[in-house]
């Protein structure tokens, strides 16, 4: 499997984030290091493991934390973002509040 730059993690995360009625979080200086993040796990473990957890190292048991991870969904509904808050609501990014810790839902999926 070939290699991911940031680019293509970027293009990746704002395809997710249209795909989903999403935005992407607009801090450069953060969603840089989340995109860095996912281009190294990409890298290292093939698949986009999100950079605010620990791997186990398989596909099969890192599954629930793949980009965009399971919680996500219900995460953005009820806190306006996910957990690492690379995506946000458009509502919540409209807002301007920024995105607050939330509870790691991973054990309910």
């Amino acid at each position: 499997m070939a290699d991911k730059t940031t680019e293509q993690t970027s293009t990746f995360a704002a395809m997710v984030a249209k795909k989903q009625s999403w935005v992407v979080n607009p801090d450069a200086d953060f969603t840089s290091s989340l995109i860095e993040g996912l281009t190294t796990n990409w890298n290292r473990y093939g698949y986009y493991f999100c950079p605010c957890r620990d791997s186990d190292g398989s596909r099969e048991a890192d599954a629930k934390a793949i980009c965009p991870c399971a919680p996500s969904w219900k995460d953005i509904e009820e806190h306006g973002h996910c957990f690492c808050a690379l995506y946000l609501s458009s509502e919540f990014a409209a807002s301007g509040k920024a995105p607050q810790s939330i509870p790691d839902r991973r054990s309910q999926f």
